[in-house]
């Protein structure tokens, strides 16, 4: 076992090698040590000999000799506060509930991608005692990466941050999924009277409505099933602290009513409870919904959302801000750069097709690329996925017009097929580029592309890549195991 070089040790139980292999892979990328475990019983075994300090764990559901849930409890048993993230292909809302209602702490569905775990990992790990080195300096980089900007409208927001977050008033931050909504609201805490105090964050779209209650409320011993003791709330645990609820555009409406109760005067019941717990909770939200549409639509109350729009700040998308493209690539790059080894160039031709992509999943999906240009150190991959999304983009755009049957008798139809040849041809490179570096294993060729599993099987077998001898080498034959990667 590698020593970790961010303080933190995982433990990962998998059954399946190559899925084993990939989170292993991942977690090192990020500077996690990680122990690994074929079961049940040796995830049990190696939390028993404490031979590792083991901070979190990530387990599969579906595992021989004993069940991921079975172990989960047993977990519970031997500690009840080590954070655990279950891991499953069988994502129903039972088996969430399952899981939760057993003592995990969060919840993946299978297959993993790197940014979810990444951040799945933080957000259990970040309440834990003591805290290691690198998680003050991760805070402080990923505040650079929002506001040194170039952007207008970015300065204007950093201009406003140290008035409203010793305000200590609740704030609405708007912006599309990945603008970085969840780095600003840990800079008001940050700037904050409450700075120095728990800080908490709950994704309203991620768990069914009963758990946004139980993770948000708490309950009592007895309250439902499995409920062996009395569990505290966010509400409770970020007394005197700040909690974000991301998302909050998604929360059920039930529930907001409970929480414009906690708003309005500062106590709630937890479930099953009949006392009232008093907490001092400064509330930030996000959310990329139009909540004043989803108060017309009836999914969203009204006296909550005014509560809540004390302040709003709306951070604007990726590709309104080009000028700051490239300054937050070269900051992620130094952020996730491995230790010991140098970072590769931005070329000139990667930095003129990042400026070209429009950036649907802004800063996040600009941080993944990032670590696919650390993991595969092939721009010129990069550069074909991301001219390859641009082109299909347009050509759905231009198809959707109604322009488009009148232009194609002007000869434009030779024109949308040359898109489509050269859309072809970039998929087509990337996909073999990513099944190369893998070994042709299929499931972490579709993690290392982020897209789906069966997505990319459906492309394969649509650019008749499968099988394929050149130019790449021949993908190699199922061993004696029999594991091949699907």
């Amino acid at each position: 076992m590698q020593t970790a070089k961010n303080g933190w040790t995982v433990l990962v139980g998998e059954d399946e090698a190559e899925v084993r292999n990939y989170l292993e892979t991942a977690l090192l990328c990020e500077g996690y040590s990680v122990a690994l475990a074929r079961d049940g019983e040796e995830v049990l075994s190696i939390l028993e000999e404490g031979e590792a300090r083991v901070s979190a764990v990530l387990l599969d559901i579906v595992m021989p000799r004993k069940d991921g849930l079975e172990t989960l409890r047993e977990i519970r048993n031997l500690n009840s506060s080590l954070p655990v993230i279950v891991l499953s292909g069988l994502c129903g809302t039972l088996n969430v509930v399952d899981a939760m209602r057993s003592g995990a702490n969060n919840f993946l569905a299978k297959p993993v991608a790197h940014d979810d775990l990444h951040r799945a990992l933080e957000d259990v790990l970040r309440g834990c005692i003591p805290e290691p080195p690198r998680q003050p300096r991760l805070q402080a980089e990923q505040t650079r990466v929002l506001l040194r900007s170039s952007s207008p409208a970015m300065k204007r927001i950093e201009g406003l941050i140290r008035s409203v977050a010793l305000s200590g008033w609740p704030v609405l931050i708007h912006g599309e999924t990945g603008v970085g909504k969840e780095v600003l609201a840990r800079n008001l805490h940050a700037q904050s009277h409450r700075a120095k105090r728990p800080f908490f964050k709950l994704n309203c779209a991620a768990l069914p409505s009963e758990l946004v209650e139980s993770e948000l409320f708490g309950y009592e011993r007895g309250a439902f099933t499995g409920a062996f003791q009395r569990k505290p709330g966010m509400f409770e645990m970020a007394d005197t602290g700040t909690i974000l609820l991301d998302e909050i555009g998604d929360m059920d409406v039930k529930l907001q009513a409970k929480l414009l109760q906690v708003l309005q005067d500062s106590e709630f019941q937890r479930l099953g409870g009949k006392e009232m717990v008093r907490v001092d909770v400064r509330v930030l939200a996000a959310t990329h919904r139009d909540l004043e549409k989803a108060i017309e639509a009836g999914n969203f109350r009204e006296d909550l959302y005014y509560r809540l729009n004390v302040i709003k700040l709306h951070v604007p998308p990726l590709r309104e801000r080009k000028e700051d493209i490239l300054p937050i690539a070269e900051s992620l790059m130094e952020r996730h750069a491995p230790q010991g080894l140098p970072a590769p160039q931005l070329t000139p031709a990667l930095r003129e097709a990042m400026l070209r992509y429009y950036w649907p999943g802004n800063v996040r999906e600009l941080e993944n690329v990032i670590r696919r240009i650390l993991i595969l150190r092939d721009p010129e991959l990069l550069i074909a996925e991301l001219d390859s999304k641009a082109a299909s983009r347009c050509l759905k755009q231009f198809n959707a017009t109604q322009e488009a049957p009148r232009l194609a008798s002007f000869g434009v139809s030779a024109v949308l097929e040359q898109v489509r040849e050269a859309n072809e041809k970039a998929e087509r490179t990337a996909i073999l580029a990513a099944m190369n570096s893998t070994r042709w294993n299929r499931k972490q060729a579709a993690a290392v592309l982020n897209i789906d599993y069966r997505a990319l099987l459906y492309k394969m077998k649509k650019l008749q890549i499968d099988g394929m001898a050149e130019p790449f080498p021949t993908p190699p034959r199922a061993s004696a195991a029999g594991s091949t990667g699907d």
